[in-house]
């Protein structure tokens, strides 16, 4: 393995945190004795651009620098190949690093992991949800956690986890069950009232939401959470439940553990690892061992 390493920054991650992090993430590399080349990019096709230059000449790994949208992008990079990834997590969200027990706004000490789980070969095999040419590594939802992530987004006066909750009060006041029609594993489709219908292949989603509480990263599987039709109030009361993963007990919630699931609903727009994926038809499959991830072990507490 090459002792030259990319780190793939996003300056603006985390309010900043992401310019501030590669410092202390590059300084742990280099004292493991690593050369560190860092890849920045005009934009985020120009960041991906050359993210894939690295890869396809040789780096021996791609240390990724922000949040989660960032990791987004570097898996795009090193997805199918046998780049190992490297997680120094500093957004708001964090939950791809979260579901792989990584360190979260402590760039150093993820340096120091990456750096060791070079050194020592501690690289974990993950799978990955693709859809079309798409990778993504935790939730890819859709419904009315879609439409929450939606008014989030627009929210840029405010951060954390906060926004989201905030944003699920908003939503609420207008939203009604969708109908979608759902294929799982190739079979038929069926039309199911819901409200919500989240795919993962990690556990959370939107800053420690436990959608998929037990989803495992390396199973070949996905944990497909439905939340069926209910009523405002019912909803208010099952949906704070989802930050300790105990909404999955509720009567309304089902689970489906599938390798394939296709979705088909009008006005709804998917969103995959925090990231906008585009409008429903779709269909999300799981990829096993799809990327080798330095240091990565068990989930962390939420």
């Amino acid at each position: 393995m090459t002792s030259e390493i990319t780190l793939f920054v996003n300056p603006t991650a985390g309010r900043g945190r992401g310019a501030h992090a590669a410092q202390p993430a590059a300084s742990a590399l280099r004292d493991a004795g690593f050369s560190v080349r860092t890849v920045l990019g005009e934009d985020a096709d120009d960041a991906l651009r050359r993210a894939r230059e690295a890869v396809a000449g040789g780096t021996g790994a791609l240390i990724a620098v922000g949040g989660d949208g960032m990791m987004s992008l570097a898996l795009q990079a090193v997805a199918g190949t046998l780049t190992p990834l490297g997680v120094v997590a500093v957004g708001t969200g964090n939950d791809f690093a979260r579901a792989l027990g990584m360190p979260i706004r402590d760039p150093a000490a993820a340096g120091r992991l990456a750096a060791e789980a070079l050194k020592g070969g501690a690289v974990r095999d993950i799978d990955l949800g693709r859809v079309g040419e798409r990778w993504f590594g935790s939730v890819l939802a859709s419904g009315f956690d879609s439409r929450v992530n939606d008014r989030g987004n627009r929210m840029r006066w405010i951060g954390g986890r906060f926004k989201y909750d905030l944003a699920i009060l908003v939503e609420l006041a207008a939203f009604k069950p969708i109908t979608y029609r759902m294929s799982l594993d190739g079979g038929p489709f069926r039309e199911v009232e819901a409200t919500l219908v989240a795919v993962g292949n990690g556990s959370t989603y939107g800053g420690g939401m436990r959608i998929c509480a037990d989803a495992v990263m390396d199973d070949g599987l996905f944990d497909v959470t439905v939340v069926g039709p209910c009523s405002r109030a019912t909803l208010l009361k099952v949906f704070p439940r989802v930050y300790k993963g105990t909404h999955l007990s509720h009567p309304v919630v089902t689970v489906h553990r599938v390798s394939s699931i296709a979705l088909e609903a009008v006005g709804v727009t998917a969103y995959a690892d925090g990231e906008p994926l585009g409008a429903l038809p779709l269909t999300a499959t799981c990829v096993p061992g799809a990327v080798r991830v330095l240091g990565a072990g068990a989930p962390t507490g939420i």
